[in-house]
C-alpha cells in the first residue's frame, strides 16, 4: 500500500505538533532525518558569531600550535579539521564560492544550515523527500529570477568606486575604514588597462609593521617587505633576478661533516678553499648577468662583501609568501642552491623604498602582465594587518565583479528580507507540498537578518518585527545597523549581485545534494594478511598458506 501524502492543509498543523504530539517522542524518531544535520548545525554554529560587519574574533590554534586571531569565515573553515563529509562538502562549496567571488563564505554556510532546519520540519511532517526537492527547486528558481529585480544601483564605468566597496571593506570592525576604502578605490581605478580591463593580479598587498592603517600607501610596482644588504641598494636599468630559498654564503650540506685537520696548515688550506668555493658562486651569477639577489635566508657577510665587489644588489626577504609571489610574477623558480638560473627574472628596476620607519623593495616592469601598483598596509600587530589584508583582498574581488556585473544589491539582510517575503506571499497561495516549501524557505531567508542583529546586540524579536512590516510595505531597504533599522541607500550598504547569485547557486547544489543522503557509510580498509596474521587470528594451517605467497 503506498504511503498517503498529507494535503497542504494537514502539513502546517504537523510541522509544530502540540503538547499531546511530539515526533520525537518515538524511539524511532530521535535521531534526524537528515543525516547531515547534526554536523552542519556545528558548522554553522562556529561561523555564525563571524556573520556581519559586527561579527566577533576567534582564537584559533592551528594544528602546527599556531595561534590566529581571526573573524573571517574563509579561514576558519579552512584550518578546521573536519571529519564528518557532509561538514566537509559544505566547506567546500564555501570555499569554492570565495575563490569564485572573493566572499560570501558565512552566507553560504548558515543559508545551507537554516534550510536544511526547514527541510527537516517538512519531512517530519510527512513530506517525500523527492517533493520536496522539486518544490525547493521551484524556490530557488524564483529567487534567482527575482534578484536582479532588486538591484537598484549600478556602478558607472567612469565613477568612483569608493561608495561601492565601502560595505565591502569594512569588515569586522576595521579601523580607519573611509581611509583604506578610499586605497583600495584608487588601486582599483589606477591598475585598469588602456582597455578598460581590470585584472586583480595587477595589484599586490604588502604588509609592514609599525605605524597605523592611517600610514598605509601605494607604491609603484610590487613592493615586498624587506632590507637591502650591503652597498648595492637600487638597480635603476635593466635588472636581472635571482631568487633562492637559501641562505646567501657557503654551501651548508644536509648531513653533518667534521673537518679533521693535523697541523695549522690543513686549516689555512680549508679555509682557502672554503672562500674560494664562495667566489666561484658570486663569480658565476656575474656572468649569467644576475645583478639582483633576493634570498629566503641568511646573508653571510663574505658572501655579501663578494656580491658588492661583483655589483650584485642583495635582498633579505621577510616573508616567504612574497617570494613565492614574486617567483610566479617573474616566471623563475626559488632555488635552494647559490646557483644561477637558466633564464634570470627580468624587470626594469630595483630600488629601497623607505615607507614611515620601515623599508620595502619595489620592483618595476614595463610589460602589462606584471603588478601595476602595491597596496603597502601599515600597522602595529601582525593579526591587524592580517585583517586588514583581508578586508582589502575582498575589495579588490567585489571591483572585479563589479568590472563584470555592475549592479548591487541592497545589502545588510534587505535583500533576504524581500526574497522572503517574495516566497511568502507565494507560498501561502499555492497548493499542494510547493505551498510549505516556500514558506519553509522564506523562514530560511530571514535567518540572515536575524544572526545580523543578534551579532550586534540588537533585540532580535523587535528588529524582525520592524523589518517584516516596513517591508510588506513594499520598501525593501530597510535593513539591519548597528543601532536598529536602516535605510541602506542612504546608508551606503550594498552587496554586489554576481556574488550574491552565485552565494545562492552554491547553496542550492549543496542543499540538495545532502537532501538525498540517508546514510553515512564509512568504508574501512582491508586489512593486509600481514597485519592480521600478527595479530594471532589466523590459524596456523593458513599462516602456513599464507608463508608460501
Amino acid at each position: 500500500m503506498q504511503k498517503r501524502v498529507p494535503s497542504v492543509q494537514e502539513l502546517p498543523k504537523r510541522l509544530w505538533p502540540g503538547p499531546e504530539e511530539n515526533p520525537r517522542s518515538s524511539r524511532g524518531r530521535q535521531q534526524p532525518l537528515l543525516k547531515s544535520m547534526t554536523a552542519v548545525q556545528t558548522l554553522a554554529s562556529i561561523i555564525r558569531s563571524c556573520y556581519g560587519p559586527h561579527g566577533r574574533q576567534k582564537l584559533l590554534v592551528a594544528a602546527n600550535g599556531e595561534t590566529v586571531c581571526t573573524g573571517h569565515a574563509a579561514a576558519i573553515l579552512r584550518a578546521l579539521q573536519l571529519e564528518h563529509p557532509a561538514a566537509q562538502f559544505v566547506r567546500e562549496a564555501a570555499q569554492t564560492q570565495v575563490e569564485n567571488s572573493g566572499d560570501g563564505t558565512a552566507f553560504v554556510v548558515l543559508l545551507t544550515e537554516a534550510l536544511l532546519e526547514q527541510a527537516e520540519h517538512l519531512l517530519q511532517a510527512g513530506l517525500p523527500h523527492t517533493q520536496l526537492q522539486e518544490a525547493y527547486g521551484m524556490a530557488m528558481a524564483e529567487v534567482l529570477t527575482t534578484l536582479p529585480a532588486l538591484a537598484i544601483r549600478s556602478l558607472g564605468p567612469l565613477e568612483d568606486p569608493s561608495w561601492a566597496l565601502h560595505s565591502v571593506v569594512n569588515t569586522h570592525s576595521l579601523f580607519h575604514t573611509n581611509h583604506l576604502t578610499k586605497l583600495v578605490a584608487h588601486v582599483c581605478w589606477a591598475s585598469k588597462g588602456p582597455d578598460g580591463s581590470f585584472k586583480p593580479e595587477r595589484i599586490g598587498v604588502c604588509l609592514l609593521r609599525g605605524g597605523t592603517l592611517e600610514d598605509s600607501c601605494i607604491l609603484p610596482g610590487l613592493a615586498m617587505s624587506g632590507k637591502t644588504c650591503g652597498q648595492m641598494t637600487e638597480v635603476l636599468t635593466g635588472a636581472r633576478v635571482a631568487l633562492f630559498h637559501c641562505s646567501f654564503g657557503p654551501t651548508s650540506l644536509n648531513a653533518p661533516a667534521v673537518a679533521r685537520f693535523s697541523s695549522p696548515t690543513d686549516l689555512a688550506n680549508f679555509r682557502k678553499g672554503s672562500d674560494e668555493a664562495l667566489e666561484r658562486q658570486v663569480a658565476q651569477l656575474t656572468t649569467a648577468g644576475i645583478n639582483v639577489v633576493a634570498v629566503w635566508g641568511k646573508v653571510d657577510i663574505k658572501a655579501l662583501i663578494l656580491a658588492d665587489k661583483h655589483g650584485i644588489m642583495v635582498i633579505e626577504a621577510q616573508s616567504r609568501k612574497e617570494m613565492v609571489y614574486l617567483s610566479e610574477v617573474l616566471g623563475i623558480p626559488l632555488l635552494s642552491y647559490l646557483l644561477p638560473p637558466r633564464e634570470p627574472g627580468k624587470c626594469k628596476k630595483v630600488y629601497k623604498q623607505e615607507v614611515g620607519d620601515s623599508n620595502a623593495v619595489v620592483f618595476e616592469w614595463e610589460h602589462a602582465d606584471a603588478p601595476v601598483l602595491t597596496l603597502v598596509l601599515r600597522g602595529p600587530t601582525t593579526e591587524g594587518l592580517r585583517g586588514a589584508q583581508q578586508a582589502v583582498y575582498q575589495g579588490i574581488d567585489a571591483y572585479f565583479q563589479l568590472c563584470q556585473d555592475p549592479r548591487l544589491l541592497p545589502g545588510a539582510g534587505a535583500t533576504e528580507m524581500a526574497l522572503a517575503r517574495m516566497l511568502s506571499d507565494k507560498g501561502s497561495k499555492m497548493e499542494g507540498p510547493n505551498g510549505p516549501a516556500f514558506l519553509a524557505f522564506a523562514r530560511a531567508l530571514r535567518c540572515c537578518p536575524k544572526i545580523l542583529a543578534e551579532n550586534a546586540g540588537l533585540v532580535v524579536s523587535r528588529v524582525m518585527a520592524q523589518m517584516n512590516g516596513i517591508h510588506q510595505t513594499g520598501n525593501f531597504v530597510i535593513g539591519v545597523g548597528a543601532e536598529g533599522i536602516i535605510n541602506v541607500a542612504q546608508e551606503g550598504v550594498w552587496d554586489t549581485l554576481m556574488t550574491k547569485a552565485q552565494g545562492f547557486r552554491a547553496v542550492a547544489e549543496v542543499v540538495m545534494q545532502l537532501m538525498t543522503v540517508d546514510e553515512i557509510v564509512v568504508a574501512r580498509k582491508t586489512p593486509s594478511p600481514a597485519s592480521v596474521e600478527s595479530k594471532g587470528h589466523l590459524s596456523s594451517e593458513k599462516k602456513k598458506y599464507l608463508r608460501k605467497y
